[in-house]
């Protein structure tokens, strides 16, 4: 199961369902999806094997961790030896503030979501990933006035 054709209309209720609520009895879904709840087990184990469903996690609100500063910031590197594109990969996936890093085709390079508590916290953060790393040409800082959306379900 690599593909999305081979998710029938049950899989992609089942994952339908578990995108609004990971925690929903197996037995309710199945109900849903008009299969038994040990079809819809065997799916979603399926799915997991498979890498469809990559994670089962709680979406934390920011505000309420005291992290209610987000930030997207465009950086942009001075060299494109891939050596140093794939540093820093690693280094971005390695700071727990960065909430996503995206490589991305246009100006920038990378396209980060970082969330802190403090301006002074991000202040400090870029020092460590910006300043300090000769090959970061420039970066550019967007402050998040409002959240308007926010969320990691597909549509299936």
């Amino acid at each position: 199961m690599s593909t999305d054709q081979e998710l029938d209309r049950a899989d992609r209720a089942i994952l339908t369902a578990l995108q609004q609520d990971n925690k929903m009895p197996q037995r309710k879904i199945a109900t849903l999806v008009n299969l038994s709840a040990p079809a819809v087990q065997r799916r979603i184990k399926r799915m997991e094997e498979a890498g469809i469903i990559q994670a089962n996690i709680a979406v934390v609100n920011p505000a309420k961790v005291d992290q209610s500063i987000t930030i997207f910031v465009e950086v942009e590197m001075e060299s494109e030896r891939i050596d140093l594109y794939e540093g820093a990969k690693r280094t971005f996936a390695g700071i727990p503030e960065i909430q996503q890093c995206y490589y991305v085709t246009g100006e920038a390079d990378f396209l980060l979501i970082v969330n802190v508590k403090s301006m002074a916290d991000y202040e400090s953060l870029t020092r460590q990933l910006f300043f300090e790393n000769n090959n970061v040409k420039r970066f550019k800082t967007f402050v998040v006035m409002d959240r308007v959306k926010v969320g990691l379900s597909l549509p299936i």
